[in-house]
C-alpha cells in the first residue's frame, strides 16, 4: 500500500512514459523512416488491370462491381478526400477538387502518363510507389503484364465447385452473381484442359482438369494460387474421404440431387487436392480471409481460425498458406496461426481501409510473434472516385510504410527491439519474407 502523494507521482510517471511512447509512434524515427522508404517492396496481393485490354475482366474471378446493387465496400478511408489528392499529386502533379472531377479526369491523366512513358508506363507507376514486383491476382495474364515486375496468381475456386451450382445461386442475390462468374471460370478451365464436359468420375476430374489446370498455370508462370472461397462458403474445410467424395461427384455428374452437406464434403476433398498439388508444384495457396464486398457476405465464415484443421493437416505441411487481408476484422487470430511452420499473413487492404496508426496497432502482435511470416500486400483495385489500380497501388504502399515506421519506432522506444533489428524486420516484411517464400534471390 502506498501513500497518496507517492501513488499520484507514480501514476504521473507511468502516464508520461505512455505519452512518450505514443508520441514516438506518431513521430517515427527519422533514420528508420528513411530506410523504410528506400526499400523496394514486393506487393504480395493486388488486382492489376491489363494495360493492353481496355475491356479487361480478368483482374478478378469474382468482381465486386457486378454484385447487387453494384457497389463494393465504401469505408470513409476510401471515399474522395485528402488521400485521393495525395495520390494524384504524387502521380500526376495535380489535385482533383471533387469526386466527379476525379472520375472525369482520371482517363486523361493516365493517357498523359502513357504518352510520356509508353510501354514502360506500369514500370514507371511501380517506381513511383517504390515497388519492384507485384503478384497480380488474375484469371489470365496478358502480354502487357510481364515478369519480373508482374507475377501471376490465378484463381482456383472453380475447381472446388465442379457440379451444377444453381441451388447455391438461390442462396442470396450476391451468391447468384458470384456463382455465375465462377461457372464461367470453371468452363474456361474445362476448355483449356481439352475437356468438353465434366469427366464421369472424380479421379478423372482430378487428373484431367484439376492437376492439368494447376500444371498449365505453373508452366505459364504462376507463382502461387488464390482461393476466394469465403465469398462462396465458410472456410471450415474438413478432412473428407476419397470414396465418399467420389460418390457425391458421380451423383452430381449424373444430374442426381446432391445435398448441401454432401456437396460441402466434395468441396472439402477438392480443397485438399488443390492444396496438395499446389504444394507439390511449389505454389503457395493464398486464401481470402476476413470481410468482403457485397450485401450478403458471410463474415463469420471468413474467420481465419476456421482454417486451423487445414493448417494442422500433416499431409499439407508441404504446402505454404497465406492468409490475405490479415483476417480483418479477426486480425488478432493470425497471431497464433502464423506460428505454424507453413502459414503466413499479408496486410493487403488494411492500409486502404484504416489509418497508419490503426494498421500499426493491428500489426504489432504479429511482429512480436513471427515477423518472418508477415508479407506486405496492397489489394490495389477500384477503391473510390478517381482511384483504381495505379493510384491505390501508390497510396497503399505510402500508407503502409508510415504504419511500419510507426510500429517499429514504438517497439524501439519501449525497448522491445533495437533500431538495427527494426530495420531488419522492415526489410523482411517489405520484401525479404516474400523472396524466401517464393524462392526468389
Amino acid at each position: 500500500m502506498c501513500f497518496a502523494l507517492h501513488c499520484r507521482a507514480m501514476k504521473r510517471l507511468v502516464l508520461l512514459i505512455l505519452l512518450s511512447v505514443a508520441a514516438a509512434a506518431q513521430n517515427p524515427n527519422a533514420d528508420l523512416t528513411s530506410y523504410i522508404d528506400s526499400i523496394q517492396a514486393i506487393d504480395n496481393h493486388a488486382h492489376v488491370f491489363a494495360p493492353d485490354d481496355p475491356n479487361d475482366k480478368g483482374y478478378d474471378a469474382l468482381r465486386c462491381e457486378e454484385l447487387p446493387p453494384g457497389v463494393g465496400p465504401d469505408p470513409a478511408n476510401l471515399r474522395f478526400g485528402e488521400l485521393t489528392k495525395l495520390a494524384w499529386n504524387a502521380l500526376y502533379g495535380t489535385e482533383p477538387t471533387s469526386a466527379d472531377q476525379a472520375e472525369q479526369q482520371r482517363p486523361e491523366m493516365l493517357t498523359k502518363v502513357r504518352q510520356e512513358h509508353g510501354e514502360n508506363t506500369y514500370d514507371w507507376l511501380l517506381g513511383k510507389a517504390g515497388v519492384s514486383t507485384v503478384l497480380a491476382n488474375r484469371v489470365f495474364m496478358t502480354p502487357g503484364l510481364k515478369p519480373p515486375h508482374f507475377r501471376w496468381v490465378p484463381y482456383e475456386d472453380a475447381l472446388l465447385f465442379p457440379l451444377n451450382n444453381d441451388a447455391l445461386k438461390d442462396t442470396n442475390p450476391d451468391r447468384k452473381a458470384l456463382f455465375t462468374m465462377e461457372d464461367q471460370v470453371r468452363d474456361r478451365y474445362l476448355r483449356e484442359s481439352g475437356v468438353s464436359s465434366l469427366p464421369p468420375t472424380l479421379d478423372e476430374f482430378i487428373e484431367k482438369v484439376l492437376r492439368t489446370t494447376l500444371d498449365r498455370q505453373k508452366k505459364a508462370g504462376a507463382v502461387a494460387v488464390k482461393l476466394e472461397a469465403a465469398y462462396l462458403r465458410a472456410l471450415d474445410f474438413a478432412p473428407a474421404s476419397h470414396d465418399a467424395a467420389a460418390a457425391v461427384y458421380v451423383r452430381g455428374v449424373k444430374g442426381e440431387a446432391v445435398s448441401a452437406s454432401d456437396y460441402k464434403l466434395l468441396q472439402d476433398y477438392l480443397f485438399h487436392e488443390v492444396a496438395v498439388e499446389s504444394g507439390r508444384l511449389g505454389m503457395p495457396v493464398h486464401i481470402h480471409t476476413g470481410a468482403g464486398c457485397g450485401q450478403s457476405f458471410n463474415d463469420a465464415g471468413s474467420d481465419p481460425m476456421l482454417l486451423t484443421a487445414a493448417f494442422n493437416d500433416p499431409l499439407l505441411r508441404g504446402t505454404n498458406f497465406v492468409m490475405l487481408h490479415g483476417g480483418s476484422p479477426f486480425w488478432t487470430h493470425p497471431t497464433t496461426l502464423i506460428e505454424k511452420p507453413n502459414v503466413y499473413v499479408d496486410t493487403s487492404v488494411l492500409e486502404l481501409m484504416f489509418s497508419p496508426t490503426e494498421v500499426a496497432r493491428i500489426m504489432r502482435p504479429w511482429i512480436e510473434t513471427m515477423p518472418e511470416r508477415i508479407l506486405y500486400g496492397s489489394d490495389a483495385d477500384f477503391i473510390g472516385p478517381g482511384m483504381a489500380w495505379p493510384e491505390s497501388n501508390w497510396l497503399a504502399t505510402h500508407q503502409f510504410r508510415k504504419a511500419l515506421a510507426m510500429v517499429l519506432t514504438e517497439m524501439v522506444t519501449d525497448g522491445t527491439i533495437t533500431l538495427p533489428r527494426a530495420k531488419e524486420i522492415a526489410k523482411e516484411i517489405l520484401r525479404g519474407n516474400a523472396e524466401k517464400l517464393y524462392g526468389w534471390k
